[in-house]
């Protein structure tokens, strides 16, 4: 699920994915897209999945859930939702954490 939120914030973008429940996993150099993710159980699946742009002190989300981890080593399937109830709520709750 893709949304924007408009800047300018406060605070630099590492302490505002914190402040959402977020970590910071790492940075796509050719992208700029940072990574962040906010586990929902203990083995790491389920869990948030975020890429996060920056443009012109807006911030471009780019949301899915990761149901579980990815089954053949060195591929990217992991049983992802990109829609529905579930990332749909997380959204929300990340706009009104916000404040926006």
């Amino acid at each position: 699920m893709k949304f924007t939120l408009k800047g300018p914030f406060g605070e630099n973008v590492y302490n505002l994915m914190r402040k959402i429940g977020y970590h910071f996993l790492k940075k796509d150099e050719k992208s700029g897209e940072l990574n962040f993710v906010r586990l929902l159980e203990r083995g790491g699946y389920p869990r948030f999945h975020l890429y996060l742009k920056v443009e012109n002190g807006n911030l471009i989300f780019n949301l899915h859930l990761d149901q579980k981890r990815p089954i053949y080593k060195g591929t990217t399937a992991h049983s992802g939702e990109y829609s529905g109830e579930i990332v749909g709520k997380e959204a929300k709750r990340i706009k009104q954490i916000l404040k926006i």
